[in-house]
């Protein structure tokens, strides 16, 4: 048995960088990655979908008609184009990180799958087929992501070939008719991807309306914009069953308000959610503890119920970000080598969804300073009003902030438009910077960007 000062199990955005720091830091290090380097935001997530999603963006501009003064006729799709731009693109991400990791000091990376034995003992399985492996180490981290949730209560789904967010990516061609189970962020960033690519596009939600943790208004926006491309939405939507037909096509059985009705497709997309990676970890070998969904539980600076064991990434739960797991192994390691008392309790938690327009959040939302029974105003601004949005010929969405009228601070904002995560992100900062909406109100910002229309937004205020 080989002894480490650390082992991290998961090459993701927290495992990656924390192995490397560590390793610098003097301590002897092993870092275990079952599949690839990178983790689901290289392979599987950030990298390839918001790729391919440039190329449908792209797709889009060519078939639209415009006012603009340029017409563009006969423009054709390359799925495996398309595929082979992507691959290309997370292959560079991917080496280039295995590179990092294999020429630092102090730094082993083994290719396998990983069990506890014990508390802080695990085994290994290599991917080579070779015998395994056991190692010890006086501190453990876990990294291990998330993977798509399947239905279980879904008659005939095994029997198909269905999709996930994995699979879908190495297609090399257009789906005729591409059925989406799950109307949340995965959900509709393939489907307006793809419909944009030339397929037709059923979205099944089973929420009243989708992106139920949005406001009502977003929702609604991003909705018509959908529906505009012609992405046929339906919600309170229940799937019962498949059925594999002759012709090669997909049969669904599904409940709409009540109403059962069999649509046909040629590709299913299940899309209803991401469950945590930690039903081969040994974990009851451990005593570490986890909630009723199997993600690990962890305190606020990230230990687990096992003193030297921690958990970061999409595993522990809650909010599934490539930008918070890269976050965790901040915390983690600021307090392990650099003696500081960082924890995660209270901080910001921006995202993104890509679909196009974009939506940029960050802070809380109206419905939930409503539920919070907190004094608020909202500033409200169409991207109509937008002087940047209007002169590149794309007015879709608005800008959006809660705010508190006393202080004058910012609580939250929601931004759909073109570039909507950047005007989020300056926002964002204002927020942290403790930047009240008044001062913004009068700030000086370069012309014509779309920041500049944050002057207007908060006139909208009244003191």
């Amino acid at each position: 048995m080989k002894k480490y000062d650390c082992i991290i199990i998961g090459s993701g955005q927290a495992g990656t960088p924390l192995a490397k720091k560590l390793a610098e830091a003097g301590k002897k290090t092993l870092l275990i990655e079952k599949r690839f380097i990178g983790g689901t935001c290289v392979n599987d997530g950030c990298t390839p979908t918001k790729t391919m999603v440039a190329s449908a963006r792209l797709a889009y501009l060519a078939g639209q008609p415009n006012e603009m003064g340029v017409t563009i006729n006969g423009y054709t799709v390359d799925l495996r184009q398309v595929k082979k731009r992507k691959d290309d693109i997370v292959l560079q991400w991917r080496k280039g990180g295995q590179a990092g990791l294999e020429k630092t000091p102090n730094l082993d990376l083994l290719f396998g799958e990983a069990t506890f034995t014990d508390i802080k003992t695990i085994s290994v399985k290599p991917n080579d087929n070779g015998n395994a492996q056991e190692f010890k180490a006086d501190q453990i981290f876990i990294n291990t992501g998330a993977k798509t949730i399947i239905p279980q209560d879904i008659e005939g789904l095994n029997a198909i070939e269905y999709l996930t967010s994995t699979t879908i990516l190495e297609l090399e061609e257009v789906p005729e008719h591409l059925l989406i189970i799950g109307g949340n962020y995965i959900g509709l960033e393939f489907g307006q991807m793809f419909r944009r690519f030339g397929s037709k596009v059923t979205i099944l939600e089973k929420s009243s309306r989708l992106l139920s943790r949005e406001d009502e208004d977003v929702a609604e926006e991003l909705t018509s914009i959908l529906e505009k491309e012609d992405i046929k939405i339906y919600t309170s939507a229940k799937t019962t069953k498949f059925k594999q037909m002759a012709d090669g096509k997909i049969s669904a059985t599904v409940i709409v308000d009540g109403t059962e009705q069999e649509l046909s497709c040629s590709h299913v997309l299940i899309a209803i959610g991401r469950a945590p990676q930690t039903a081969t970890l040994g974990l009851d070998k451990t005593g570490v503890k986890m909630d009723e969904r199997e993600n690990i539980i962890v305190n606020s600076k990230l230990e687990t119920s096992q003193e030297g064991v921690y958990a970061l990434g999409d595993v522990k739960g809650g909010p599934a970000f490539t930008h918070i797991a890269y976050n965790d192994y901040i915390v983690v390691y600021g307090n392990l080598i650099n003696q500081q008392d960082l924890d995660i309790q209270d901080r910001p938690v921006p995202y993104c969804m890509f679909t196009d327009p974009e939506l940029g959040r960050v802070g809380i939302s109206e419905s939930e300073a409503k539920k919070q029974g907190l004094n608020y105003k909202v500033a409200k601004l169409p991207m109509t009003s937008v002087a940047r949005a209007i002169e590149t010929g794309d007015t879709r969405g608005f800008m959006k902030a809660v705010v508190d009228p006393e202080t004058k601070k910012i609580l939250g904002v929601a931004v759909i438009g073109t570039e909507g995560g950047e005007i989020m992100s300056v926002l964002q900062m204002a927020m942290e910077g403790g930047i009240t909406y008044d001062k913004i109100r009068n700030y000086i910002f370069a012309h014509p960007t779309y920041s500049e229309s944050l002057n207007n937004l908060f006139m909208a205020l009244k003191d």
